[in-house]
């Protein structure tokens, strides 16, 4: 149950690129961050206040939240601002490089884990079929590999310390705030903030529906090995490219088919096998607090 409800995550996190590239033609991007972190912010402290839950406040809290949020600021700003020198294409399947970050950051070897990632990379560059030279947007996105790949593995450690609603809130409240300085730098003229259809829209797949995604992804870490996360997580591009096709008619040739089925198999070779169990403290995990 907690891998099939990661994967219905992806879902979401597959419509994210495609809507943040549009909605930059609109925003700067710390601006729109915080749009997204600030709507994603009010609507769990609300619901958070109706269901009369109080939050965890205390040396160790903050400083588990401070290095998750760290990871998550550096992810989402490099992607964010990444996507506006580079192709959607691109960000998708550089991104997805901490399917192999992952477990290098855990240092697990095994052979059933560096197998399905292969298989995992394989598959995402014959369905995105990224450019090969490199730009600034690709170098950003790259470095926005990295620091999801460690916040994914923190989380695998910090979900199983206790208190993981709290850890899920304090890493929204610190990355809204430290995302404000950088859209006082940016200045943007208040008509560019106009209520669109395109932000609006764009505001409700990144701030509602990926807020709840994000819920689910601290949840399932209690219980899944980080590396299987990032893999399953490899299937953002895979929805993201069926969805296109089937509802906007976009093409896809018998290069993404192929692309997308080593993907698949990467993601039930990887997750398949061992029983998933939960550990207080798993073997591995990486040295980040």
């Amino acid at each position: 149950m907690p891998q099939l409800a990661l994967v219905v995550t992806t879902l979401v996190w597959g419509a994210t690129f495609p809507a943040t590239k549009a909605v930059l033609e609109q925003l700067p991007p710390f601006s729109f961050l915080v749009l997204r972190f600030l709507l994603g912010t009010v609507l769990v402290l609300g619901v958070l206040l109706a269901l009369g839950r109080r939050l965890r406040l205390d040396r160790n809290m903050l400083r588990m939240s401070a290095i998750a949020s760290a990871f998550l600021f550096l992810g989402y700003t490099t992607q964010t601002v990444g996507l506006r020198y580079t192709t959607a294409s691109n960000s998708a399947f550089i991104t997805a490089l901490y399917v192999i970050f992952v477990p290098l950051f855990l240092r697990r070897f095994g052979l059933r884990i560096w197998v399905s990632a292969g298989l995992a990379l394989a598959g995402l560059w014959f369905l995105v079929n990224p450019t090969v030279s490199l730009n600034q947007g690709d170098l950003l996105n790259l470095a926005c590999a990295a620091a999801f790949g460690a916040h994914i593995a923190c989380l695998e450690r910090y979900t199983r310390r206790g208190d993981t609603v709290s850890l899920f809130v304090w890493q929204l409240v610190i990355v809204t705030a430290v995302m404000i300085p950088g859209m006082i730098v940016e200045s943007p003229q208040p008509a560019r903030f106009a209520p669109t259809a395109l932000l609006l829209v764009t505001l409700t797949i990144t701030g509602v529906l990926a807020t709840g995604a994000f819920a689910v992804q601290m949840w399932v870490q209690q219980v899944v090995p980080a590396q299987r996360v990032a893999l399953i997580f490899s299937l953002e591009p895979v929805f993201a490219a069926w969805l296109a096709w089937y509802f906007l008619g976009e093409h896809l040739d018998s290069t993404g088919w192929l692309g997308s089925g080593l993907i698949l198999i990467a993601v039930l070779l990887g997750t398949t096998g061992q029983a998933v169990t939960k550990a207080t403290e798993p073997v591995g995990s990486p040295q980040v607090g």
